[in-house]
């Protein structure tokens, strides 16, 4: 009966749009929020749901650093703290400099007044609220870059306790500056808002159409940063902070970014719960508040813009409603059976009991929140998953401009030696990859294939030399290699697992985008051209493989088969439009239909006039694409030459191909011998 209730319910709105449908539901929880202080008497629900949406704010700056970027800050009301005494300080009578004809002119802005309380004439700061709730957020995201640049360079547990850290260090410093903070009393008389003659004084309704219009400007701020450049490089961090390097983003400075912003909308949020309040104390600022935000962030769903909102206002409604109503309930029960413990039990005591429960029951139950950041995909119909693939190459391929190599040798790498403490992982390696070529470097396992690789692209350090185009590679960060024109997939597949197709081969084109952060947010044409341009040449990318991807764009790539992982990888490579692509083992752990069908893409993208340097073990798919081939062995080059020339190399035999292939080349060679004897013969 309920599902048939809800089908006839959905019907009217079957045919619009996902975003159609989100768009229009927001509006109706807007109305439906505007319209309740005057649908209710009670100054205290009100004033909750105020607060609930102070903490809404919270959680939404808290999301940008554990959510999208994957930063664990336990010390995040340390910022709160910050946009809170700014606004107190600039406003309550605490410091109350001489005053002098130099303050004239910001008495003329109104930004202070003169007074005089028996011992001269004073300066009274008199900062107005709407002033400071922008300044606020510039002064915490002041202070998330001074605390993020030397800390950011830890990770994991490491970079939890030196937040814990800093978490702990603010409220002490407040309370014990007394001269500014008036310590452990705190600032008291401080100025709420006021619009012209009006001042909100301790009536919760207007406060409430304030953090009601906060909560949708951070909202709005949050969508805009995640589904940019911006919050895309965040949540590639966040899954692989290796291959988001590789992929062209700087890691330390989207790291304090993503601080920086995170600190800002907490200094924003600050400022209003000061003045709502009209008090600050060090204890409004300790440690309990930012395992609440932590729990608010866990339980709507990391990443999630709506899901942290919907776990603020739970968590609001479990201090504020539910634990003390249970307290009362408990209370009656005791004295129902005459149990003094039970008559004495107070809930709300508990509150940090619960936070824990609810963090275990989710990370047991339910890790992606109650609204998770991604939502999962319907599984594709048998006819979508059949792949529409022509043999010989790619589909759609005019869609892709060409490479334009220059004569000359593209890559030349000169003496690298890479060592890792008493291991010689590469011995003074020479190579070279002509422009348009194809190079493949073969070895047994451990000869230093990968490790070359690496080292092209910076994330090893290596000596010698490696130059690109002219450009010396060694000494550049990742993100610079990438810049230059160097792409690379790896080994071990390194995707961003919870992102989509779509998302990953979009993070795949993040150096030749330009959009900041100020741009994500407010969307001028000049991005939204980007954009709209950065997405039709994914698809274009995506659609290079045919059905393979296109129908799957938008799942994750977790829920892929291996074969299609790797074909999400070279698009993400693709996407950066490379000079040179280096594959590391791309036909592994593929059958023999995909191996072949991969290995005549491969060539295609050469003939289109890519340069190539590949890694693989099938010979068949060397002696298929590779103009030359290098043959590594602990870390030195035994031989080079082509495909023919060091299958027959008696020590790449030795060392690599092993008697099997031995025979094999002895029988070719009496066969071609017998052959040729025979046609000399006729």
């Amino acid at each position: 009966m309920a599902n048939a209730v809800i089908t006839m319910l959905n019907r009217p709105f079957e045919s619009w749009s996902q975003a159609k449908r989100q768009g229009w539901a927001t509006v109706l929880l807007a109305v439906v929020f505007a319209v309740y202080p005057f649908l209710t008497d009670d100054d205290s629900n009100i004033d909750t749901i105020a607060n609930a949406m102070s903490y809404a704010t919270l959680a939404l700056g808290l999301n940008i650093v554990v959510g999208f970027a994957g930063l664990l800050d336990l010390g995040y009301a340390a910022f709160f703290a910050i946009g809170a005494y700014y606004y107190g300080i600039f406003t309550a009578y605490q410091v109350m400099p001489h005053w002098s004809s130099g303050w004239e002119p910001l008495a003329f802005l109104g930004l202070v007044e003169k007074v005089n309380q028996g011992s001269g004439d004073l300066v009274h700061f008199t900062l107005s609220f709407w002033l400071a709730l922008p300044t606020g957020a510039l002064v915490a995201g002041f202070f998330g870059l001074m605390f993020g640049a030397p800390t950011l360079r830890l990770r994991g547990d490491y970079l939890a306790i030196v937040t814990l850290g800093f978490g702990e260090i603010v409220p002490i410093v407040a309370r014990n500056a007394d001269s500014i903070t008036n310590g452990a009393a705190g600032l008291n008389g401080v100025a709420g808002p006021k619009i012209g003659s009006y001042h909100f004084g301790v009536d919760a309704t207007p406060y409430y159409y304030v953090g009601m219009g906060l909560v949708a400007i951070l909202i709005f701020s949050s969508i805009r940063l995640r589904d940019s450049r911006i919050g895309r490089a965040w949540m590639a961090i966040r899954e692989d902070e290796t291959a988001a390097s590789a992929m062209g983003i700087n890691l330390r400075n989207f790291k304090l970014l993503a601080f920086a912003i995170g600190a800002s909308f907490s200094g924003f949020t600050g400022v209003f719960f000061v003045s709502k309040l009209q008090v600050a104390t060090p204890e409004m600022f300790n440690f309990s508040v930012s395992s609440m935000l932590i729990v608010m962030v866990v339980l709507g769903g990391m990443g999630s813009v709506w899901g942290v909102v919907v776990g603020a206002a739970l968590l609001q409604l479990l201090q504020t409603w539910i634990l003390p109503r249970s307290t009362d309930l408990v209370r009656y029960i005791g004295e129902s059976v005459g149990s003094d413990w039970l008559m004495s039990a107070d809930l709300v005591q508990w509150t940090q009991m619960f936070f824990g429960l609810i963090i275990v029951v989710m990370m047991l139950f339910r890790r992606d929140g109650l609204i998770p950041a991604t939502r999962a995909q319907p599984k594709l119909e048998l006819e979508e998953q059949h792949a529409d693939v022509k043999r010989g190459g790619f589909v759609n391929v005019d869609r892709i401009p060409r490479w334009n190599p220059q004569p000359g040798n593209a890559l030349e790498i000169k003496d690298v030696t890479v060592r890792f403490g008493g291991l010689v992982a590469l011995n003074k390696v020479n190579l070279t990859v002509p422009a348009g070529g194809v190079v493949a470097v073969i070895g047994p396992n451990g000869s230093g294939k990968s490790t070359l690789f690496n080292a092209i692209t910076g994330l090893v350090t290596a000596e010698g030399s490696i130059k690109f185009e002219g450009h010396e590679l060694i000494g550049l960060r990742p993100d610079e290699v990438l810049a230059k024109g160097v792409a690379r997939t790896f080994q071990n597949i390194r995707l961003f697992p919870k992102l989509t197709v779509l998302e990953n081969v979009l993070i795949g084109e993040h150096c030749r985008l330009k959009t900041g952060p100020a741009g994500a947010v407010l969307r001028p044409p000049s991005v939204r051209a980007e954009e709209k341009g950065a997405l039709r040449t994914a698809l274009d990318i995506i659609g290079l493989f045919g059905n393979r991807l296109t129908p799957r764009a938008n799942h994750t790539v977790s829920g892929l088969s291996y074969a299609n992982r790797r074909r999400v990888e070279i698009s993400r490579a693709l996407a950066s439009r490379p000079h040179i692509l280096l594959l590391d083992e791309p036909t592994a752990g593929m059958n023999p239909n995909e191996t072949l069908e991969l290995a005549e893409q491969i060539g295609e993208l050469n003939d289109m006039g890519l340069t190539i340097l590949i890694i693989e073990h099938k010979l068949d798919v060397v002696t298929r694409l590779a103009n030359r081939v290098t043959v590594l062995d602990h870390g030195d080059v035994i031989a080079e030459g082509t495909a023919n020339e060091v299958q027959r190399n008696e020590e790449v035999l030795t060392a690599y191909l092993g008697r099997a292939h031995r025979a094999k080349i002895e029988a070719q060679d009496a066969a071609e011998a017998v052959a040729a004897g025979g046609n000399a013969n006729g």
